[in-house]
């Protein structure tokens, strides 16, 4: 499991003065500062970051020592990271996304089926993405409890129940 759990990134620039658009990940989309000092994902730069509103799609923010349209424009694309224990804790049922990638999907009967290439969310639930055992195919399935009845985060595996003709 990785030390360092992506919270947020930075969208873009937002006005001229260092303001930036900034996306966060966080179940409380407003915890992000929280999670302060953030961190890059190499864990070399680190941020102070105060959000200043709501704006659409995130939240404008400042970054201490970002003070320019350029400064800010810069910093597009980065992704933001806390550290693993300075995040609340965790119910049964929660995981972070970081912590899934990889791991190996077996169906109902104990049959592995691949592994997970990454988890992602459209709008509606997320999705796993597995990379099917044998091929370069990819398939997509949702992340409910109805479908994914089985997390086993300490033996690394999932077990996936999808229905006919999903996989």
């Amino acid at each position: 499991m990785s030390d360092l759990i992506c919270v947020g990134s930075i969208s873009g620039s937002y006005g001229v003065k260092g303001e930036l658009r900034v996306k966060s990940f966080c179940a409380q989309p407003s915890d992000l500062e929280k999670y302060n000092p953030l961190l890059t994902e190499d864990g070399k730069q680190s941020f102070e970051l105060s959000l200043i509103g709501q704006i659409k799609n995130g939240f404008s923010a400042r970054i201490l020592g970002i003070n320019s349209k350029e400064e800010a424009d810069l910093l597009r694309g980065v992704s933001l990271f806390a550290r693993r224990d300075s995040l609340p804790p965790l119910s049964t049922d929660e995981f972070y996304y970081t912590d899934l990638i990889n791991m190996e999907v077996a169906d109902t009967g104990g049959s592995i089926i691949g592994h997970v290439r990454t988890i992602t969310n459209h709008g509606a639930d997320d999705l796993i993405e597995i990379g099917l055992k044998g091929s370069s195919e990819t398939a997509l399935i949702p992340f409910t409890k109805l479908i994914v009845p089985t997390v086993d985060l300490a033996a690394g595996r999932i077990v996936v129940d999808p229905p006919e003709g999903l996989l």
